[in-house]
């Protein structure tokens, strides 16, 4: 456990710097567009390119490529892996060329249709359609979907060259590069959007331009790592190039499942966008705070995971797999427990701290804080699908995390439709915590079935003392945030910081200080990371 933490909290540490430049971009784009139409519209958008991104890219595409990487090097030696590499990533700019170029092609008819009447006798008789799915408001978003849809090309070839340099034991660098992302499009709001016109659904165009920006500056910026390993790009055919059909194979199930995933998404948000204008803004400002510590602790072990437990499975090292997969789930399991409550109790302060201000009003926090509130008790069930999905992966099994995949999404496209009308932003939050939990259910009771046992009773035996704690902990951070906000409320910057902070830090004393008391593992192994000294041993029954 020691080497994963190491491992995976120096990819965390990195992860989070990346987090917390990603929380001030959501930051800048709340004070410059709110969470109202303008904002919906661009974030509509951005899903597009996003959802090819994880078909062709950091989902379907890097779990079928590392094993075989990784196969490659161990069999074949570093020249037959860097030509697997080559291959992959010409048949990679071939699909999202084609793609974008498609693409844009689609997105200017569409919006060529908007404009299409026909006059007789100087009168329209024909209109340009005048149903809700071509209105003003979605005109703007296939406008922004137009000039950001290249992107898509630039963050495959990124996510590619992050999975070759995962393979290779660099996690920091990969991880690094979300950074410059981030730096970008924050200085797209700043710098760029004054010069494009003094209207927001004129000025929204800059963020188009920064995305473009930020994926070339994210691929760009782990080029010199894989040059250093001694990567060079040669064209290599990827039609005739058994490696590219391996990986193909390997993808279209995943893809099946990452495109239903999205595909989901995108229908829920268009049919929210239809309901209410706020709904799209206000429930992403909340996923992305729920991704923070997701992206610290799920991400990181995920990423640290898939080529560890590849290697594992390579050797046919099936005890040390399910001990490395059994110590990964404890250890998110110990960290998202206490971050699940803490968003919880406190998702109001929070989202008050972190964007109200500008065009982001009150109104607009308690929309936030309420879709937040939803979504934070699934952080556990989103992070542990991640991680046992990698097993599949490592596995060489993309067949049962696809068909789990499509059940749960089916359940949660229904559950959405049906709650979005009344519940707005909390049904939503309500529909993907509760499916995400039946989710993590069907995909370890399909790896037991694979690995014939999991071993996980110890795991279960400490997750049960470890909501005890959680509980605690929640009760204590609740309690003195409603005796905060009585006492001194929020009206100046300090006052905000104190209700999420006091609150939280207490909070945590007593979530640790009760880990401690039951002798949980992790809570020693984290203590011994950060003071560099052996832990105690521990007490019977929990090791």
């Amino acid at each position: 456990m020691s080497q994963m933490l190491k491992k995976s909290g120096s990819l965390g540490l990195a992860t989070l710097s990346s987090r917390i430049l990603g929380l001030v971009r959501e930051q800048v784009y709340a004070h410059f567009m709110g969470d109202g139409p303008v904002a919906s519209a661009f974030k509509l958008a951005f899903q597009v390119p996003n959802l090819f991104r994880r078909l062709l890219g950091e989902g379907a595409l890097t779990a079928a490529f590392i094993p075989i990487f990784k196969h490659k090097e161990r069999a074949e030696g570093e020249a037959a892996m860097w030509q697997a590499a080559n291959a992959t990533l010409s048949g990679l700019v071939i699909v999202t060329a084609a793609l974008v170029g498609l693409g844009v092609i689609v997105i200017s008819l569409a919006l060529a249709a908007t404009q299409v009447h026909w006059i007789r006798g100087g009168q329209t008789v024909f209109p340009p359609l005048p149903f809700p799915l071509f209105s003003d408001n979605t005109v703007l978003m296939l406008r922004l979907l137009r000039l950001m849809f290249p992107y898509l090309v630039l963050v495959c070839l990124a996510a590619l060259c992050m999975g070759m340099l995962n393979a290779r034991g660099y996690f920091i660098i990969p991880a690094l590069g979300a950074t410059m992302l981030n730096v970008v499009m924050i200085a797209s709001v700043w710098f760029l959007a004054p010069q494009f016109g003094s209207t927001l659904d004129t000025q929204v165009f800059a963020l188009g331009v920064g995305v473009l920006i930020a994926g070339f500056a994210q691929f760009a910026f782990q080029v010199p790592a894989l040059w250093k390993e001694g990567y060079r790009y040669r064209w290599v055919a990827p039609w005739p190039n058994e490696t590219v059909r391996v990986v193909v194979r390997k993808m279209i199930p995943g893809i099946i499942g990452v495109a239903a995933f999205q595909l989901n998404v995108l229908l829920i948000m268009l049919v929210s966008n239809w309901v209410d204008k706020h709904i799209v803004a206000s429930f992403d400002y909340a996923v992305r705070l729920m991704e923070f510590p997701q992206g610290i602790v799920g991400i990181s072990l995920a990423t640290y995971l898939l080529p560890t437990l590849s290697g594992l499975a390579a050797d046919k090292k099936y005890p040390e797999f399910r001990a490395t997969l059994r110590q990964g789930l404890s250890y998110m399991a110990f960290i998202n427990l206490l971050a699940s409550v803490l968003l919880v109790v406190l998702a109001e302060p929070i989202v008050r701290l972190l964007f109200q201000g500008g065009k982001f009003d009150a109104a607009s926090t308690h929309r936030t804080a309420t879709a937040l509130a939803c979504l934070a008790p699934g952080l556990v069930a989103f992070s542990g699908v991640n991680l046992l999905a990698r097993a599949f992966y490592a596995l060489g099994d993309t067949q049962t995390p696809m068909r789990v995949s499509l059940f749960c999404l089916a359940l949660n496209l229904f559950v959405s439709l049906w709650v979005v009308g009344p519940f707005r932003q909390a049904g939503l939050g309500a529909a993907n915590t509760l499916t995400s939990a039946l989710n993590v259910w069907l995909l370890s009771r399909g790896l037991r079935r694979k690995l014939k046992t999991l071993d996980l009773g110890e795991f279960r035996t400490r997750s049960i003392s470890l909501l005890g704690a959680t509980v605690a902990a929640g009760g204590v951070a609740w309690g003195l945030q409603r005796l905060w906000a009585i006492k001194a409320g929020h009206a100046t910057l300090p006052l905000r910081l104190g209700e999420v902070f006091v609150p939280a830090l207490a909070a945590g004393l007593v979530y640790w200080g009760l880990a401690l008391w039951l002798r949980v593992p992790e809570a020693k192994e984290v203590i011994h990371l950060l003071g560099k000294r052996r832990p105690p041993p521990a007490g019977p029954g929990l090791n």
